[in-house]
């Protein structure tokens, strides 16, 4: 390496060098999820793509009555199937997101009673060319654990059984009569059994998903709960029957509606939901309902499938669902909401994908824990999901996000360089990169909390270490493993000190030790979070190391392990050290050539 390299030509050959592979900025592993290996969210992204690419042109997303064997829905479906395959979904989970994001943009979810009948989910597993499977062996997403919606189609068969659904006993209606007409547009089927069966399968299922997940050990999910609740029903009564005037006016309101309607209303959802930014208003039933009548039609999603839909539906401000929205940054796996949010935002009259990548980086602004993490996470999964398919969705989160990276990767490269100068070590340097990523999330998560509340409430980490109860080399080198946490956390006016969070406190809590620190808890837990999936984005190791190899202070090698071993946050879990050391590389060879 030439001796005269300015610290400007250092700076530069760094930043290039570590943002030149979007993976060297991650220690997940985002190449995996580019053939579907874990989560299905680049699928998810590409898919979106397509879809707006489509949409954008004029193709109108509606199922319609139509005698017709062919529709637009048709090949809009068949391109969001194929986008998502592209990126590793197998055909159900295709066909399950596809689904789900063009009922999202529009498309109605089920029209027609009986010739010429279509249902989205329906035609989505026929054109993704998959079987059909029941409820009852789909998985929900997985939270640790996981159950399957036999719980719901369970206790909703019991229910039946011992003759507590239906408000009519089938044997009670004269011979002749049940089956047809009379009673399926009639004021028995329409106004009394189709509604009656709807509301009260719809809670019975939805009240087992919840008490499933509980005794799975889990989280309660209602979103989920509620879903799976309303699909449970919608396999056995007339799926679109309209229903009495009561429920809402007749040929607008369906037996779905009226499951979503309970089955949203026994997990305690809001009645309403608003879409991020565009702050389109819809109602909860009509999601629930619909979205239970697409998932019992359209194959069978695996866990990963769920967990995709449960990440697009994060698209909703009353944050129901998922993780990836923010305002805490999970594992990229995660990260796809922003591109629902970008499609259906580039769908609105007069948008440009400069006012939407604008809105994009300002909602996050505002709402995220560490809004540089949230910015380099989207780019990340963005420019990764162009692999799969290019388009105006993945254009948009690029130039809402690169602005942001690339400020963030210079200020890291310029201090490291001016503090190398000055004396100090790589260590030193990434150890105040991570205190600092520390202190941020501590103050800006406890504000989020604070106004959530409407009290004061404050989260600090007294202690951030490795190896709590194991003496094991990976428990020993990995935060994320088994975390030695202490915190101080305030709520109102109390203080409480709470030593080994997770290996002390978190076990006894919940087997009904102490429970008084549960509240605590619960305060720690977003922030906690944060910090312990933070491999999630490692520029505070990787930059320093890059700088380091660049200003000739240590090899590429040596650069990335003592940049590691500073990181004891960022670094969290494996694959810093090669990510930091390729990046350290390239730097040096830029300077050389």
């Amino acid at each position: 390496m030439p001796q005269t390299s300015s610290r400007e030509e250092v700076i530069v050959a760094s930043v290039m060098a570590v943002n030149s592979n979007p993976g060297w900025l991650t220690s997940d592993r985002v190449e995996a999820l580019t053939g579907g290996h874990g989560m299905l969210n680049v699928p998810v992204v590409a898919a979106c793509n397509a879809i707006a690419t489509e949409l954008r042109r004029g193709v109108s997303p509606q199922v319609k009555f139509a005698d017709a064997v062919h529709q637009p829905i048709d090949d809009l479906l068949a391109t969001a199937i194929d986008a998502a395959k592209d990126g590793g979904a197998d055909g159900a989970n295709a066909a399950l997101i596809a689904a789900t994001l063009l009922y999202l943009c529009g498309a109605n979810a089920q029209v027609g009673i009986p010739a010429g009948n279509r249902k989205l989910g329906s035609s989505a597993r026929m054109i993704a060319g998959v079987s059909r499977c029941g409820l009852a062996a789909v998985p929900t997403a997985k939270m640790n654990n996981k159950v399957s919606g036999f719980a719901a189609v369970s206790a909703v068969y019991a229910a039946m059984v011992r003759g507590e659904l239906s408000p009519v006993n089938g044997r009670d209606i004269p011979a002749g009569i049940a089956g047809g007409v009379m009673v399926g547009h009639g004021a028995l089927g329409e106004d009394v059994i189709f509604p009656g069966m709807a509301e009260r399968g719809a809670a019975i299922g939805t009240q087992a998903m919840l008490d499933a997940m509980s005794g799975a050990g889990m989280p309660e999910q209602p979103f989920l709960a509620a879903l799976f609740g309303a699909s449970a029903i919608l396999e056995i009564i007339h799926p679109d029957a309209d229903v009495a005037d009561e429920y809402g006016p007749y040929g607008k309101v369906t037996s779905a509606f009226v499951a979503g309607q309970a089955a949203a209303r026994t997990a305690g959802l809001p009645e309403t939901l608003h879409v991020r930014v565009t702050g389109q208003e819809i109602a909860t039933a009509k999601v629930i309902g619909d979205l239970g009548l697409i998932l019992k039609d359209v194959g069978g999603p695996t866990v990963i499938g769920i967990m995709a839909l449960d990440e697009i539906i994060a698209v909703f401000e009353e944050g129901i669902s998922g993780s990836g929205a923010g305002p805490n940054n999970p594992p990229l796996g995660h990260v796809c909401a922003d591109a629902v949010i970008a499609l259906l935002c580039l769908l609105q009259p007069e948008s440009t994908q400069d006012s939407v990548a604008i809105a994009l980086r300002e909602r996050r602004r505002a709402t995220s824990f560490d809004f540089e993490i949230a910015m380099t996470a989207m780019n990340i999964v963005a420019r990764k999901a162009t692999q799969v398919r290019t388009g105006i969705v993945t254009d948009t989160l690029i130039s809402s996000s690169a602005p942001v990276v690339t400020r963030a990767l210079h200020s890291r490269a310029a201090r490291t360089y001016d503090e190398l100068s000055a004396g100090r070590s790589v260590e030193m340097v990434v150890r105040d990169l991570d205190s600092e990523r520390q202190l941020r999330v501590e103050a800006r998560g406890s504000q989020h909390l604070s106004e959530l509340e409407g009290a004061n409430v404050s989260v600090r980490f007294t202690r951030i270490g490795k190896g709590a109860r194991r003496s094991s080399k990976m428990a020993a080198r990995w935060l994320a493993f088994d975390p030695a946490l202490d915190a101080e956390v305030t709520i109102g006016a109390e203080t409480m000190t709470l030593e080994g969070v997770v290996d002390t406190v978190i076990p006894e809590v919940a087997q009904g030790v102490g429970t008084e620190r549960a509240p605590f808890l619960s305060a720690l837990a977003p922030i906690a979070s944060e910090l312990l999936l933070a491999g999630n984005v490692i520029m505070n190791v990787t930059v320093p190391a890059a700088v380091a190899a660049a200003m000739g202070k240590a090899s590429p090698a040596d650069a990335a392990a003592e940049a590691q071993a500073a990181g004891i946050i960022s670094a969290g879990i494996p694959g810093t050290k090669a990510k930091a050391e390729a990046a350290a590389r390239i730097a040096v060879e830029t300077l050389q050539s």
